[in-house]
């Protein structure tokens, strides 16, 4: 039997692709997915990196600790902060036995260092780090929060 010539033409009609109208048409609606869908996804990635500020200060609190038990003493700023827990500060050498953690390690999840303060104003008769959020700035409101240690 000889193919039918009227199936023939439909079938070379749909194995052509799509038309532009339908392509179009499904570009339109993931467009609208993605619409609906990233505002939450961005949402929680700015939360997961504050909630991820906490856990790398108590790091750097634990090494201030170490240097303080090995060096008798907290560093301060002529010492260079917390860059003492990187490299020996001169009247320390021989006390000192870092380094007590990586460069990386004294930046927040935005990638801004960490404020280190000798003299505590959240944590009195301690010290402070803080994490300016997001916006690296004192001061803000929600990913832009201040973030102290405890």
């Amino acid at each position: 039997m000889a193919p039918n010539r009227k199936s023939k033409i439909v079938t070379q009609r749909w194995s052509r692709g799509f038309t532009l109208i339908e392509l179009l048409v499904v570009i339109l609606i993931l467009s609208m997915l993605a619409g609906f869908a990233a505002p939450p996804i961005f949402k929680r990635l700015g939360k997961a990196k504050a909630d991820l500020a906490k856990p790398r200060m108590a790091v750097i609190e634990n090494a201030l600790k170490q240097y303080e038990l090995d060096c008798g003493q907290l560093p301060d700023d002529a010492e260079g902060g917390l860059e003492a827990l990187l490299m020996s500060p001169p009247e320390l050498e021989e006390k000192w036995a870092g380094p007590y953690l990586k460069q990386s390690q004294l930046l927040d999840p935005w990638g801004n260092p960490y404020l280190y303060v000798r003299e505590g104003q959240y944590n009195p008769g301690s010290f402070d780090l803080i994490s300016f959020g997001a916006d690296g700035a004192e001061g803000g409101e929600g990913e832009n929060a201040d973030i102290a240690n405890d």
